[in-house]
């Protein structure tokens, strides 16, 4: 019982601190995914090594460490759950007309059609967003499209299709392929029946995963170009997808440093999305940053779709006029900007053949 306590504790002390190397490889990275399921373990390791292992030195030791790691966790974890303070919204005369949004995973190989449509048509939003959408699900999607006839499909049979449908006509819709010709990004402008104009980008980079990509460097690129063109936005600006990271991460902290958005998750809970079918693995991994024009009246998770991802609902409204928002903004520091414009150049260079395979079978 000691040992394997013993054990059990240096292995979440190891997991706790492999995110805190820049490496890219999936063994670093995949850790900061599961900080919360880390934290609940670290806790019954630790009272458990208190009360169970034989009082010594080395014990002392190891749950001096576990202890300050469950601090860090809880001091990084804390502002994703309804404990921190955040800004209560007031929609004020000035402000656009709610826009609804819903983005969802649908996993390519979920044939559950008819449930995903009974979930838009039960909370009608004005713009939806699939992910992982090929050729079925572009043919099984028609029958929305009399609702929904504004549309940008990328069909693609790799798991990275992506289908974007809207009641609010485009202004302009482009297609990017940042870092790799099959892996897309949309970027859609809209303007509001009350003359408010806003963009929606939605995103779905690649995941460093022991089945995957062996490495985050794709994804971290991506996201990054996707961050970089935001700024160049001079409208309000709504990035939302299957992110493939979590809200903590050092890449996601770094984009919405770069883009200048703010981490709509802060405050109004974690809200995991993946895995919908293993409750004690479930992560945050649909995401949403928004400009400080945009105020989410709303952020939810909802109903089980067959899919290995919940879907994502968001509420929100625009004013230009509201600057509470602004000082929830942080920005780059010089040296954070080198490490963004490096990780940019290794995410264009590295070649993947994980998609060609999935797209063979």
């Amino acid at each position: 019982m000691e040992l394997f306590l013993t054990i059990f504790s240096v292995l979440l002390i190891v997991l706790s601190v492999l995110p805190f190397f820049r490496n890219q490889h999936w063994v670093f990275r995949v850790p900061e995914f599961m900080k919360i399921q880390i934290l609940v373990l670290q806790t019954i390791v630790f009272w458990a090594m208190i009360f169970f292992a034989e009082k010594n030195f080395l014990l002392w030791l190891i749950n001096a460490a576990q202890f300050a790691l469950i601090l860090y966790h809880l001091y990084i974890l804390i502002r994703y759950t309804k404990f921190y303070k955040k800004k209560t919204v007031k929609k004020i005369s000035s402000a656009s007309a709610t826009v609804k949004v819903i983005s969802v995973n649908v996993y390519q190989f979920n044939k559950d059609f008819q449930k995903f449509h009974q979930l838009i048509q039960k909370y009608t939003p004005d713009i939806f967003i699939t992910m992982e959408s090929n050729s079925d699900w572009e043919l099984a999607n028609r029958k929305l499209e009399e609702e929904y006839p504004f549309t940008e499909k990328i069909t693609l049979e790799n798991t990275y299709g992506m289908h974007l449908y809207s009641k609010i006509p485009f202004v302009k819709s482009t297609v990017h392929f940042f870092i790799a010709d099959d892996v897309p990004s949309i970027e859609a402008q809209f303007k509001t029946a009350d003359g408010h104009n806003f963009v929606v980008f939605a995103v779905h980079p690649p995941p460093p995963s022991p089945t995957e990509e062996t490495t985050s460097k794709e994804r971290d690129g991506d996201l990054l170009c996707v961050a970089k063109k935001i700024k160049e936005h001079q409208v309000p600006s709504l990035v939302i997808g299957d992110f493939n990271t979590v809200a903590w991460s050092v890449t996601s902290i770094l984009f919405r440093k770069t883009s200048e958005l703010i981490d709509a998750r802060v405050g109004r809970g974690i809200l995991a999305t993946f895995h919908a079918k293993y409750w004690f693995f479930r992560v945050p991994l649909d995401l949403l940053f928004h400009s400080p024009e945009i105020f989410v009246e709303k952020l939810k998770t909802l109903e089980h779709i067959g899919s290995d991802h919940f879907p994502i609902l968001c509420e929100f409204h625009i004013n230009l006029y509201d600057t509470k928002q602004e000082d929830e903004v942080k920005t780059l520091k010089p040296e954070e900007e080198e490490v963004v414009e490096e990780l940019i150049e290794e995410g264009i260079k590295e070649e993947s053949d994980n998609r060609e395979e999935i797209a063979k079978e």
